[in-house]
């Protein structure tokens, strides 16, 4: 019932303007949002280890010209979570006018490390081939995610083509010219993980980073291979990070040290703190701060 959720949000209302003038305003945006929209759900971008990795495309109706696009990555641990759960997440997005795709990706209990970030550069190497069909500008691609999400966005925006992981991503119908995984406009990463070996062991291990990674001989390797921070230097695509400085979940000590190492190395980017917030879950004014921070970050970096 899940993979429904967000199809029957978005249903095509025919809602007379006399009736939509009776509406509250939260009511009238949502009305608007699910006319203006087109959604293909579950749309089968990676199968592997038996399993069909899916995404959703909300599209645009009233325009044909390419749009600036999020592709977006839910969180979990990479041990659950669903992209229909976070759909209130996009939600943003979609009355900023983007074009938005929400991605979902291979657990833990389906496949380990690296599966979740193969998967997530599949997920936007498709996005990137199949941009005539859902209205995208390559150009103005802007990676996002929450928690285990914020760490895939991380690892997508940041990876270069020589870290591999890209190719299980072989077929499809690609083109030798869409091999590569696009480079991103901008990154947000909302709390996400930054280090995946620094959460192995000691006061930072966290049970669900050792069970993505596994108990292999090289999961050191395997961990830092797969940690965002492993990637820094100069050229990166902007990123703004989004942390509460009491978040028990993800240590705040991981984006305070991505964005040292980002800014020693001459890369773009910002870290928002939310003082004493947690592991999202902010209160309403935070999260208002939150996104006027993404808007204003999106409009300094030309999106």
């Amino acid at each position: 019932m899940l993979r429904k959720a967000a199809v029957v949000v978005v249903l095509n209302l025919m809602i007379v303007p006399s009736a939509l003038a009776q509406l509250s305003p939260t009511a009238e945006w949502a009305t608007h949002a699910s006319n203006e929209y087109q959604v293909m759900a579950n749309v089968t971008y990676l199968t592997a280890t038996g399993y069909e990795s899916k995404l959703d495309v909300y599209k645009r109706r009233d325009t044909q010209a390419p749009q600036p696009t999020l592709v977006f990555y839910h969180g979990g641990g990479w041990i659950g979570g669903t992209k229909e759960a976070s759909f209130m997440s996009i939600m943003p997005w979609l009355e900023m006018g983007w074009n938005v795709v929400n991605v979902e990706y291979r657990m833990a209990r389906v496949a380990p490390a690296p599966a979740g970030v193969e998967d997530a550069l599949c997920a936007l190497r498709f996005v990137a081939a199949q941009s005539k069909n859902y209205g995208i500008d390559t150009n103005k691609i802007v990676v996002s995610g929450e928690s285990a999400g914020g760490h895939l966005a991380l690892a997508v925006g940041m990876m270069p083509s020589t870290a591999g992981f890209t190719s299980i991503c072989a077929g499809g119908g690609f083109t030798t010219s869409e091999n590569a995984v696009p480079k991103v406009a901008a990154i947000i990463n909302w709390y996400g993980i930054t280090d995946v070996a620094d959460m192995l062991a000691g006061q930072n291990a966290r049970s669900y980073a050792v069970q993505w990674v596994g108990s292999s001989a090289n999961r050191e390797v395997l961990a830092k291979s797969v940690s965002p921070i492993s990637y820094v230097r100069a050229g990166l695509p902007p990123i703004l990070s989004i942390q509460g400085d009491a978040d028990p979940i993800v240590p705040y000590s991981q984006n305070v040290r991505l964005r040292d190492a980002l800014t020693k190395a001459g890369a773009t980017n910002e870290l928002f703190t939310i003082p004493g917030g947690g592991h999202g879950n902010f209160k309403p004014e935070e999260r208002t701060k939150a996104y006027l921070k993404i808007k204003e970050f999106l409009a300094k970096n030309g999106l």
